[in-house]
């Protein structure tokens, strides 16, 4: 059974800094591209930042361009994402998300093969 299970979140003040982790178990992590959505409040769900099977293939979403970072450790089975900068509209439930395949990406929700439960995100101005 795949797990993904993210941890990290909170509570920070606008201009932290949080980093999230998503454990991975039940997959052969090294096969799989990983990435990051976030969902708001009465909003569709967003793609964030995405990793390529050997972390060299990296996308971000514009508006986290410089602040985020996506990372993967495959001894680990783990992926990141860590913010700084963090602002009030980043406000969300971030996700991780697993696409199985070799040289896949993730970009869009419809790309995705597992989700993680999400973990809240809260900025505070």
């Amino acid at each position: 059974q795949v797990q993904l299970v993210e941890s990290g979140g909170g509570l920070v003040q606008a201009g932290g800094s949080l980093r999230l982790s998503c454990a991975a178990s039940g997959l052969t992590f090294s096969t799989y591209a990983m990435g990051w959505f976030r969902q708001a409040p009465g909003k569709e769900r967003e793609f964030v930042a995405s990793v390529d099977l050997s972390g060299s293939v990296i996308y971000y979403v514009d508006s986290v361009k410089g602040r985020f970072t996506i990372s993967r450790d495959n001894a680990k089975n783990t992926a990141y994402l860590q913010m700084n900068s963090l602002k009030p509209e980043d406000t969300a439930v971030y996700y991780c998300a697993a696409r199985r395949g070799i040289g896949l990406v993730i970009r869009t929700p419809n790309s995705v093969d597992y989700w993680g439960q999400g973990t809240q995100v809260t900025v505070s101005s």
